[in-house]
């Protein structure tokens, strides 16, 4: 018998069969990474036919459908790497799961770019490059179009290296390097390309110091109070209402302020009203809901949850508002190009443009979002509700003030460099605070008796481990910095070799 049951194997078979099993195994993997690609070409094929049966009988139909193609290849690329910018801290925080993230997202993005996405293009199709100093209308054409496929695929690999960077700057590049091939120097709003290179440096820089100055403010007046829960009940509602105000203000002058004419001083007098609205009624509801909470930091991050998910929505919802210029600000002007010629301010698009440009929007945000919302959002620092309240509140305020003074910012320079600043500062406040060095070393006296061996510091720090390890990784920062800087070179660079390959191939 056991002669008969060794003699059953079949070693050779064995080995055949799990060499099957192995392939299998990578197929399913490689057709699992073959699924996000498959559905964004069958989106991006949908989309440029029904442009082409729209406009397949105008003057210039080839360009123009090409122009439809790329808008929508860069929608989809403007979706996967901004969306992190609105939802990454949320998430980060756990304030809401990564699939609730995407849909608040994607819903959100397509509304704003449908509602108030129209009368935002004028600065991607006339701001950046004068039509009228185009050799012609057909030159211009082409300027857009190597402007679309040149940021397109920079924003593309700069996703693909988990970089969030400014889609914003890619376009502007794109346009800029092209038009320079096409008409010269002279053809470009040299001052238009300033702002955009100054907010380099200041979006980011600022969105980190707001950052800041309200962690700090958070740590000094409640985290390390000894009744946290009496200092939450009086300084909670002032930072909702702060919030409140603000989102007010920021959706009006970012997304409603496309659609109404509403000036910055109106918009700041009704965010004030809604604040003041907002303490009044938040200033009950934070003192019930803090009765049955425990004096601890744990308990006090509940509070800054449901906020961060209505703050993830509005956010989106201006991110559509305004973002969907850089995909069909360029197939806009093209359509005027190749139309009328007349570019009449303020330039417009059809809505089944707006249509094509919020749907990629949402594809780019379902299917390519989760990368950079895990680096933003888990990777670069941890985040918890009031940290990830820092980070939002510091996007919203620094966009207000930019837009009080008429400067072009970019939301992903804000949003990343606030998170950067918020790790960075918990790095010196661990190291380097007297108030936090006599909180913990008091409560490590009173753990004493509990026969608690090591202290953990009101962040979840251990002790022991503080001097032994960064709170931030700086491969991201370096990484994210590199891309930062090569954008709109690059994108510049890239359109200048495509639009001088158009010309020579279609003269």
């Amino acid at each position: 018998m056991a002669k008969t049951a060794r003699g059953a194997g079949k070693p050779t078979l064995d080995k055949d069969l799990e060499k099957y099993h192995r392939v299998e195994e990578v197929s399913v993997r490689v057709s699992r990474s073959l699924v996000a690609p498959g559905i964004a070409l069958i989106f991006l094929v949908l989309a440029t036919s029904f442009a082409a049966l729209v406009m397949l009988e105008r003057p210039g139909a080839v360009m123009a459908i090409a122009g439809a193609a790329l808008a929508v290849y860069m929608a989809i690329n403007i979706g996967a790497n901004d969306v992190t910018n609105n939802v990454g801290a949320a998430v980060g925080a756990r304030a809401m799961t990564l699939g609730t993230a995407l849909i608040i997202a994607a819903v959100f993005d397509t509304a704003g770019a449908l509602i108030a996405g129209r009368d935002v293009i004028d600065t991607i199709a006339t701001g950046i490059v004068s039509p009228d100093r185009m050799p012609s209308d057909m030159a211009y054409a082409k300027v857009m179009i190597a402007a679309l496929l040149s940021a397109a695929i920079v924003v593309n690999i700069a996703t693909l290296a988990s970089a969030p960077v400014s889609t914003t700057h890619a376009i502007v590049g794109g346009v800029a390097g092209a038009g320079i091939v096409a008409a010269g120097a002279d053809a470009l709003h040299w001052k238009s390309i300033g702002a955009v290179v100054v907010s380099w440096i200041t979006s980011p820089l600022f969105g980190a110091l707001v950052a800041i100055g309200f962690l700090a403010f958070v740590k000094t007046f409640i985290l390390y109070r000894e009744d946290k829960l009496e200092a939450a009940k009086r300084w909670v509602p002032v930072l909702l209402a702060i919030m409140a105000g603000s989102f007010t203000t920021y959706i009006t002058l970012v997304g409603a302020g496309q659609v109404l004419s509403i000036t910055a001083f109106q918009a700041l007098v009704l965010g004030g009203l809604v604040g003041l609205a907002s303490y009044g009624g938040l200033k009950p509801l934070i003192a019930r809901a803090a009765e049955g909470l425990e004096n601890r930091n744990q308990s006090l991050r509940k509070l800054f949850r449901l906020p961060l998910i209505f703050a993830a929505a509005l956010m989106s919802f201006a991110h559509g508002a305004n973002d969907v210029s850089n995909a069909i600000g360029p197939l806009a002007g093209i359509m005027h190009a190749l139309g009328s010629g007349v570019f009449a301010k303020p330039l417009s698009a059809p809505f089944w443009v707006l249509v094509i440009g919020a749907l990629g929007l949402s594809v780019g945000i379902l299917l390519y979002g989760p990368k950079l919302i895990r680096v933003v959002g888990s990777e670069i620092t941890k985040l918890n509700p009031i940290r990830a309240y820092c980070v939002v509140m510091s996007t919203a305020i620094t966009v207000i003030l930019a837009a009080a003074f008429g400067l072009p910012v970019s939301s992903t320079h804000i949003a990343v460099g606030a998170v950067f600043g918020v790790g960075l500062f918990r790095e010196w406040y661990t190291a380097r605070s007297s108030r936090r060095r006599a909180f913990v070393t008091r409560n490590a006296g009173e753990s004493e008796g509990d026969g608690a061996e090591t202290a953990i510091n009101p962040d979840g720090v251990n002790q022991s481990e503080t001097s032994r390890r960064y709170l931030v990784r700086r491969s991201h920062l370096m990484t994210i910095l590199a891309a930062w800087v090569v954008t709109t070179p690059a994108s510049g660079l890239l359109s200048a070799g495509i639009y001088a390959l158009l010309a020579a191939a279609f003269r």
